[in-house]
């Protein structure tokens, strides 16, 4: 229970810095800033394990900071994917 609350909160964290980054108009609601921010820590995960060798789950300092990129990217991803449809 305390990992799901630690998730949603690195995901509101960093999914509001990388709205706040990305420029531009991002009409969210806090649920879908969580979304994003989550999204964001998986993908920065990924980018952590290929770069390091180790396990996406594997929590280290550079968690943040590769969950804040990862959301970055996802945002910019949903960019492109809702101004096609």
């Amino acid at each position: 229970m305390v990992g799901l609350l630690w998730l949603l909160l690195i995901g509101l964290v960093a999914g509001f810095i990388a709205r706040a980054l990305v420029p531009g108009p991002d009409p969210m609601a806090w649920w879908q800033t969580i979304l994003l921010g989550v999204v964001g820590s998986f993908v920065g995960g990924f980018i952590g394990s290929l770069l390091s060798g180790g396990s996406i789950t594997d929590v280290n300092s550079s968690g943040i900071i590769l969950s804040v990129i990862g959301a970055v990217v996802a945002l910019l991803v949903y960019r492109m994917v809702s101004r096609r449809a």
